[in-house]
């Protein structure tokens, strides 16, 4: 797979470029409108594709597994464009219940069928079940992965001790974490989150980098922020976007930032946020100032 920009991540057997394309958006679309975005994230070099079998719930959805399904209109009617993307789904989040780990095969089953495809790139745990063994859970995972219905396993909004519970269970290695992360939400520098995956060399996917939004204008942020933000998009000649993506990517796990939009121009100007370098002090300044207290 050839992508246009030279830094790549790895997840596992995988190879990503820094921003991703999150589907959680693209709901309620045409599949010809869905379409014309994910091939403009492609056209970009923007080859993850990640979604979830929970999207359609909300966002102007009316069903479970609508996202998938959508996708998979897509990929019926332009099935070369399949060869061309990573990807990536969730499964494990149970309306009503709400998380069943103990169902994934079945749910992972039925996102093959709703993508139209045989195999599931990358599959992830969308939410951890407190109440299934990680060793049940492993086993799952091991079964799907040799039966080749998924090439890698990831987890998303697990703790720390969650992942280690799990990868004491798998004979594989868990290729990606996917913590929210935004200069409003810094749990993951602190948590222990990045410096696990530093310590494992597991992929990092970050949702939420513009904080559902908030991020990408200066309004109804802390005043500090608010400034901060500004000044930094003013010196570098963006908008507050880009340079909340720049922030998310500038952390040494050399993340992917998972960027969900409908409209195909902001979506291939969302790359423009890997030719920000923002320093150390840059950085710091933005830690600080979505924290609303200095470091001590």
């Amino acid at each position: 797979m050839n992508l246009i920009n030279a830094d790549v991540r790895r997840l596992g057997s995988l190879q990503v470029a820094p921003i991703g394309l999150g589907c959680w958006r693209l709901v309620a679309m045409s599949a010809n409108d869905a379409q014309a975005a994910i091939e403009s994230a492609l056209d970009a070099g923007i080859n993850l594709i990640d979604t979830a079998d929970v999207y359609g719930l909300d966002w102007g959805g009316q069903s479970f597994g609508e996202a998938e399904q959508l996708l998979g209109d897509v990929l019926k009617q332009a099935p070369a464009i399949r060869k061309r993307m990573v990807l990536a789904t969730k499964g494990g989040i149970v309306p009503g219940v709400p998380y069943d780990s103990s169902r994934l095969r079945e749910a992972c089953e039925a996102s093959l069928r709703r993508l139209g495809v045989d195999q599931i790139d990358l599959y992830q745990i969308h939410r951890p079940d407190l109440l299934t063994h990680p060793a049940e859970v492993a086993r799952i995972l091991e079964e799907l992965k040799a039966s080749g219905k998924i090439a890698e396993v990831g987890v998303s909004n697990f703790s720390t001790g969650q992942v280690d519970a799990l990868q004491a269970h798998l004979p594989f290695p868990i290729v990606s974490q996917q913590p929210e992360y935004s200069a409003l939400h810094l749990d993951p520098l602190f948590d222990g989150t990045f410096d696990q995956c530093m310590a494992n060399n597991t992929g990092v996917l970050i949702w939420s980098p513009l904080a559902g939004g908030k991020l990408a204008s200066a309004e109804g942020l802390p005043e500090s922020l608010s400034a901060v933000l500004t000044g930094l998009a003013e010196r570098e000649s963006t908008d507050l976007s880009t340079l909340a993506l720049a922030f998310a990517l500038a952390h040494p796990t050399n993340p992917v930032a998972l960027f969900g939009s409908t409209q195909p121009r902001r979506i291939q100007n969302a790359m423009g946020a890997l030719k920000i370098k923002l320093d150390r002090n840059d950085v710091y300044q933005i830690i600080q100032a979505g924290m609303g207290e200095s470091l001590p």
